[in-house]
């Protein structure tokens, strides 16, 4: 696969800092390989690791799942980081002049920690408003999948979806809220099962607006 450019952030940012900061870190020949390639390697890494731990790689329950997590990994988790799967993202006219707030919530959300590589689990909420243009309402999920199936931090994550649906859907204003499980938190450290993790970006009138903030929140019942 030819070398691409950084997915991680939408190539409308206005600002050369902030997409410098947004993006998902990766080398410069993050594409060198292709997805066969990179599978039969982390199967062979990946081998490593559980022989490392003393497992027995000849038992019939084991002796797979190398190459299922390299699988797993690479058509999966990390699908995010293949620019190639970046979503389409079709405008159409707004004939119907609908004006208000369309909000999408409850999009489900599966990312992965990349300080530890644990599961991140939750839900994202985005809104916009429309103007000469509306987008299919899968688009906005597909948006969310396409940056959440990488190693990623909550923060950067939620900036990342809301920059590219402003690039996107040629409007700042926009808003994005997640709410998500981080099992490095649940399953290790504090091992603290009942916390949660929030966070907010709002664009344009979001972001200027209270009265129109807090009717978003309203409507993904927060």
């Amino acid at each position: 696969m030819a070398n691409q450019p950084d997915p991680g952030a939408a190539s409308g940012l206005p600002d050369a800092h902030l997409a410098s900061a947004l993006r998902t870190p990766l080398r410069p020949d993050a594409f060198a390989l292709s997805e066969e390639e990179k599978i039969a390697g982390i199967t062979e890494h990946f081998r490593h690791i559980m022989d490392l731990l003393g497992l027995d790689l000849t038992d019939d329950s084991l002796a797979g799942t190398p190459r299922r997590v390299a699988k797993m990994f690479v058509h999966e988790w990390f699908r995010g980081l293949n620019p190639e799967h970046r979503p389409d993202v079709r405008l159409f006219d707004n004939r119907y002049q609908y004006q208000q707030m369309l909000v999408e919530r409850d999009i489900t959300l599966f990312s992965c920690c990349e300080h530890h590589f644990v599961p991140i689990v939750g839900k994202a909420h985005v809104a916009y408003l429309p103007g000469e243009h509306v987008v299919g309402l899968s688009k906005l999920n597909r948006v969310v999948q396409y940056y959440a199936r990488r190693p990623q931090v909550q923060e950067r994550l939620t900036r990342q979806i809301a920059e590219e649906l402003k690039h996107s859907l040629q409007t700042e204003d926009v808003a994005v809220l997640i709410e998500a499980d981080h099992l490095c938190v649940m399953s290790r450290g504090v091992n603290d099962t009942s916390s949660s993790t929030i966070t907010a970006e709002y664009g344009g009138r979001f972001g200027q607006d209270e009265t129109l903030r807090q009717e978003f929140l309203r409507q993904i019942g927060k």
